[in-house]
């Protein structure tokens, strides 16, 4: 995919990875709809802040129908509540999927057909190296990524024949508010995990790991898996 000539919605594009994701698509010439529950708090410069709330229909619906030209889709909004499935509030869990799974899920729907009517294009699901490993701790989210990843699966097959191409973005600490807990030395910067990304759709792969933990964790799957 040439992004010099690419239209591009990004959700939660006004902190984190969404921003640098919504930065690095500008350099590379891209026209970058910000969109953010609340577009005021976009402050990029050369995008155009756009209101999506992924859990709220009416919201998708609307952005959908102003960014009538898109042919990126970034799905990067998402949370972590840091509950775990049987002890944590079960209300946290239901957020989780509800941001993490119906929300990348409902954006999807709404762009499909603008993508398609725009001549095909591209999804790109950020998902995470918790999508194979399961800790007790982020069970909530750890459960949101994995079904995003089955997900992400299951719509690159359906819209395959629609001319949209699907990725899928694994990534384990960033230098992130998310991650704010995390050691400094364990973290990777956003700003290199958005050029992986962005390398990776015009190179049109599937998949894009964006660090040695993930490369590693994904790579002993089939290992774990035989056992």
């Amino acid at each position: 995919m040439d992004l010099n000539k690419t239209v591009a919605v990004v959700t939660g594009a006004n902190r984190g990875l969404g921003r640098h994701l919504a930065a690095g698509l500008v350099e590379r010439g891209a026209k970058v709809y910000a969109a953010a529950r609340n577009p005021e708090t976009v402050d990029l410069p050369g995008v155009i802040p756009l209101r999506l709330d992924v859990t709220d229909a009416e919201s998708i619906t609307a952005a959908a129908q102003i960014a009538s030209d898109v042919t990126l889709v970034v799905n990067n909004a998402g949370i972590s509540t840091s509950a775990p499935v049987i002890g944590g509030d079960i209300d946290d869990v239901r957020r989780e999927m509800d941001v993490n799974f119906y929300g990348p899920l409902a954006v999807t729907r709404a762009f499909a057909p603008v993508v398609e009517n725009n001549g095909g294009g591209t999804v790109l699901n950020v998902l995470s190296v918790l999508s194979w490993f399961h800790p007790a701790a982020l069970g909530s989210y750890a459960s949101s990524k994995a079904a995003a990843w089955a997900m992400t699966d299951a719509v690159r097959e359906e819209l395959a024949p629609r001319g949209i191409a699907v990725s899928a973005l694994h990534v384990a600490y960033m230098d992130t508010d998310m991650a704010a807990g995390v050691p400094a030395e364990q973290k990777i910067a956003p700003a290199d995990v958005a050029a992986q990304a962005l390398d990776g759709i015009e190179r049109g792969l599937a998949e894009i790991l964006a660090d040695d933990t993930t490369r590693y964790v994904k790579g002993s799957l089939s290992s774990s898996n035989s056992e």
